[in-house]
């Protein structure tokens, strides 16, 4: 990202997109401006709309798999409307900043970015503006016979962000690049703009984490305990959300192996899983007798997901019968989230693959389910019947 983004003086488009580093010191404005500070940001009853606009990103960014709603209910036309959206956003990311929680915090972020994604696409006016604040630079090129015009980046630029986006669009050797810039085609029902502001998506998200990361280092339990209300009803509703999310599996999920729980909540909790993690998790998916809408739901609130894409990449494994990975290649590829202590069964000398794992689990449910019902049927048999009244009667 350039050290001195371009100049936007609009206050509208700062207060659309108050997570710019531009929009820095006009929200420090707007709270001096305004003689709010922290405590009157939570307390004070004429900011109540404030909050609720706050809550409601929350919300959004929690409740709504395709991230925060683009289409925003305040009306930034106005001097209280800019306040509004600008210091609701702030109100936002305290809170998140003050829960101390990470997997909230990637959910939020994914949220945030989401929204920055279909809003930037949307935005003609100040597209370059916005472009130049995330990239080293930007150019653009007519389409012949056309008013519409294609944008070129950075190739320095584009290796940076590519490989977090899936897609064989976002390939480097699918794109036109000349003397260092790469042409960004329209492509998947988008417009040069559209596709570019998915690259843009990634620095967004790349510099919240950063800007909450060194919020949350910064904040001593004093200044979390003014937020403790707030984060613990929006912590509530995040794991009642996250339990929702996570489909029911072929096998019983007391059985699955830690490595392919905890795959499946990262990835439901938004966090980005790597290509071993995503690999594993699909081609162990298909060993559980899983279906591949099933496999692909697990996949669904990834940072990145494409639904073309996950559907593409997932009945690719399923026809070529992909072997999920062992042990030592989830060890290695630091996917494995076990330490010695954690899991008896894990622990054992032969344990070397997770469908060993499960097939000792189910094994182990089956003889215990075996067993009980084998004690049920002998005390319910006039036999046993009989022998529990004699010992009833000894006794």
């Amino acid at each position: 990202m350039p050290l001195t983004p371009p100049l936007i003086e609009d206050e509208g488009v700062l207060a659309r997109y108050p997570f710019l580093p531009q929009s820095r010191d006009f929200i420090r404005m707007q709270l001096g401006k305004n003689n709010i500070d922290v405590q009157g940001l939570i307390e004070e009853p004429w900011l109540e709309d404030v909050r609720k606009r706050g809550n409601l990103r929350l919300v959004e960014s929690v409740m709504h798999r395709d991230g925060i709603d683009s289409a925003t209910t305040v009306d930034i036309s106005s001097e209280l409307g800019r306040m509004t959206e600008a210091l609701s956003f702030l109100h936002a990311m305290l809170i998140v900043c003050a829960s101390f929680e990470d997997r909230l915090l990637n959910r939020w972020v994914e949220g945030e970015s989401s929204r920055a994604d279909s809003l930037f696409g949307m935005d003609e006016n100040n597209f370059e503006a916005i472009a130049k604040t995330y990239l080293s630079d930007i150019r653009t090129e007519g389409i012949t016979d056309t008013k519409d015009v294609v944008y070129l980046v950075p190739m320095v630029d584009y290796l940076e962000l590519c490989p977090k986006i899936t897609g064989s669009y976002w390939r480097l050797i699918n794109r036109p690049v000349s003397d260092g810039w790469v042409r960004m085609d329209a492509g998947s029902g988008e417009n040069s703009r559209q596709r570019t502001a998915r690259l843009l998506k990634e620095r967004v998200r790349q510099s919240l984490t950063n800007d909450c990361k060194d919020r949350m280092a910064k904040m001593d339990d004093a200044f979390a305990s003014i937020f403790a209300d707030a984060v613990d009803t929006i912590l509530g509703l995040f794991s009642e959300q996250v339990a929702a999310e996570l489909p029911m599996s072929a096998a019983i999920r007391e059985d699955w192996p830690p490595c392919f729980e905890s795959a499946v909540s990262e990835l439901a909790q938004g966090v980005n899983v790597n290509h071993t993690g995503r690999l594993f998790l699909a081609s162990m998916s298909r060993a559980m007798a899983h279906s591949q809408e099933v496999t692909c739901s697990f996949f669904a609130n990834a940072p990145d997901y494409n639904a073309e894409t996950t559907t593409y990449q997932v009945n690719h494994i399923y026809e070529r019968q992909y072997t999920p990975h062992g042990c030592q290649s989830l060890k290695t590829g630091a996917r494995c989230p076990v330490s010695h202590g954690d899991d008896r069964l894990c622990d054992q000398e032969w344990m070397d693959h997770p469908l060993k794992y499960l097939r000792a689990k189910q094994r182990r449910r089956y003889q215990n389910e075996s067993e009980s019902d084998s004690n049920q049927n002998r005390n319910e048999s006039p036999e046993g019947a009989s022998k529990t009244n004699e010992s009833s009667d000894s006794s």
